[in-house]
């Protein structure tokens, strides 16, 4: 016992002295660093006045800005992550913002605001202003319109945005820990959450978790401080209720044609057209679309050669008139100009509804072709225009489309037509048309199919007409020259008989082929509308469950064409 004693002692003394001089090296190694992360550096605040934007919880590339004391954003981010509806106005130096009921406009550069209902006001703030080409909008004035939240926090600036309102689950903190840039006690603080704050669990390892605060941050804690699981129901704090564009749908297959018609003298010739129809029997030809307005100006001034005996007619033999207004039969119409100023849309507009309702038509078919990309935003703005007289008088709105071309015709911008407007049309048609560098088919099945594929990606099918030709073309080659020309379906069948042309299926577009070679070398090719080609073409655009289908033009189509079409259209 007496050598034990001694022994004991000596080794105490050596664990005092070996922690004299081992304690600060071991309490380093693990204890908490305190250190502060650089937070203007991590949320990436590029200046003064710049505010990062954490939305739904991720932080994005987009910023907004700090704008005396108000938040703003570009416009161009606005209409990506928050809402497409705002349209600039270049030529009136305005920012719209179409309702289902009204137009409500705001000078930019000011607060003020107006709109078709007789209302009006001015801000505190500016609504929307440019930082030399650039749009901001205040995220103020587009929480008006658009169901969101926004919390701005300083020190450093940073923006949340929510646009979500559903329950979900988060975890509740037992003690009041730091929040740190990655999992290690080494690692940077980013802020404190106090006990029993209720955070988002965004990914767990062994004893660290990923989480996710209100204000902002995305860090690290230990999975020590995470204790149970309790179910979170965000604060609904937006008072924006979602805006219902409400739409006619028929409850039948729309079986539409158009009628060309260039001068009021062309109004004469329904009796004798529809005579070979079937128009008015039973899931029959249904509704037929005069061509009587023409732009033919620059200021939204049309040609009218719409008549209120052609509407009675029509009516009687059971048919809806959808009057059409296009871009292309007046070589005086400017497009561009006539779609940029709100007074010249306005002009446009009223013309064709007050002649709608005077004569009793049912609905306006609207044909602009070559819309150029750059006045692409002021048409999908007349549409929407359009749609509150349309929607307050219950005139159908449909509008003609190109068949989905990417960049060549996106601006559009079918999704929207497709939520403001009635019905959406392909033009499933001039696949090859005169021009084209080699011969080919005017609809083959192909063309036809993709059209409607990617419209109803962008529409709902219900709002879908399929477009399809009831004429073709004889296409002549010869020299490394091609030309055509374009038949109806009836003179396309004598061009085809007088010849002795002997036509055969063609699978791989789905019509009868022929072609035939003259004495002087001269290819001529035809691929045929006919009974059997538009009965498949019909086949594959009902299997997209899509509204109907229209035809270009009365007249041109074979006595047999119309009761092909019913019995496609009901089996």
């Amino acid at each position: 016992m007496k050598k034990i004693i001694p022994m004991l002692v000596a080794i105490i003394l050596i664990l005092i002295v070996g922690g004299v001089y081992l304690g600060p090296e071991i309490r380093e190694h693990y204890s908490y660093s305190k250190e502060k992360a650089d937070l203007k550096e991590y949320f990436g605040v590029r200046g003064k006045d710049d505010v990062p934007v954490i939305m739904d919880h991720e932080m994005i590339e987009e910023h907004a800005r700090l704008i005396d004391e108000y938040c703003y954003m570009k416009a161009e981010d606005i209409d990506a992550l928050l809402n497409g509806r705002f349209y600039i106005g270049k030529a009136d130096n305005a920012l719209i913002y179409t309702t289902p009921e009204d137009v409500i406009t705001a000078e930019i550069g000011s607060g003020k605001w107006s709109s078709t209902d007789g209302r009006s006001g001015e801000e505190k703030y500016k609504i929307a202003l440019y930082e030399d080409d650039t749009l901001f909008i205040c995220l103020d004035y587009v929480r008006r319109f658009t169901d969101f939240s926004s919390d701005l926090y300083t020190d450093p600036n940073r923006l949340v945005i929510a646009t979500s309102w559903e329950n979900e689950e988060r975890t509740r903190i037992t003690r009041k820990t730091a929040v740190r840039v990655r999992g290690g006690i080494k690692s940077e603080i980013l802020c404190e959450v106090n006990k029993n704050a209720a955070v988002r669990v965004v990914e767990e390892m062994d004893t660290w978790s990923k989480i996710q605060t209100d204000d902002g941050f995305s860090g690290y804690v230990e999975n020590k401080r995470l204790g149970d699981t309790v179910e979170y129901t965000p604060d609904h704090v937006s008072d924006v209720k979602e805006q219902e564009y409400t739409s006619i749908s028929k409850p039948y297959m729309i079986n539409m044609a158009w009628h060309l018609i260039l001068g009021k003298d062309g109004n004469s010739t329904l009796t004798e057209l529809i005579a070979a129809t079937d128009a008015g029997e039973k899931n029959g030809f249904n509704t037929i679309a005069p061509t009587w307005f023409q732009l033919c100006d620059g200021e939204g001034n049309i040609e009218n050669n719409a008549s209120s005996e052609y509407v009675k007619e029509a009516h009687a033999a059971g048919l809806e008139v959808w009057g059409v207004v296009d871009n292309f039969n007046n070589e005086n119409a400017d497009t561009a100009s006539s779609l940029a100023t709100r007074e010249n849309r306005q002009r446009l507009i009223d013309h064709l509804v007050e002649v709608s309702l005077e004569i009793g038509t049912d609905g306006i078919n609207v044909d602009f072709e070559q819309v150029p990309v750059s006045s692409g935003e002021d048409f999908v703005e007349f549409i929407r225009e359009l749609s509150i007289p349309c929607r307050k008088n219950g005139l159908v709105l449909s509008v003609d489309n190109y068949v989905p071309m990417g960049a060549l015709n996106d601006h559009y911008d079918r999704k929207e037509q497709g939520v403001v407007a009635d019905y959406c049309v392909v033009m499933g048609y001039d696949e090859h048309y005169k021009g084209s560098e080699e011969a080919g088919s005017v609809a083959s099945i192909d063309f036809v199919d993709n059209g409607i594929r990617r419209t109803v990606a962008d529409v709902p099918p219900e709002k879908v007409i399929g477009g399809m030709p009831f004429y073709t073309r004889v296409w002549a080659t010869k020299d490394n020259s091609v030309d055509s020309d374009a038949l109806s379906m009836k003179k396309a069948k004598e061009w085809v008989e007088e010849r002795g042309v002997t036509l055969t299926w063609n699978d791989e577009t789905c019509q009868n082929y022929g072609e035939i070679t003259d004495g002087d070398g001269t290819l001529r090719q035809i691929w045929m509308e006919d009974a059997e080609s538009i009965s498949t073409k019909i086949a594959v655009m009902r299997g997209y469950g899509i509204a109907g289908v229209a035809a270009w033009q009365l007249g041109f189509e074979t006595p047999d064409i119309w009761d092909v079409i019913r019995t496609s259209l009901t089996n």
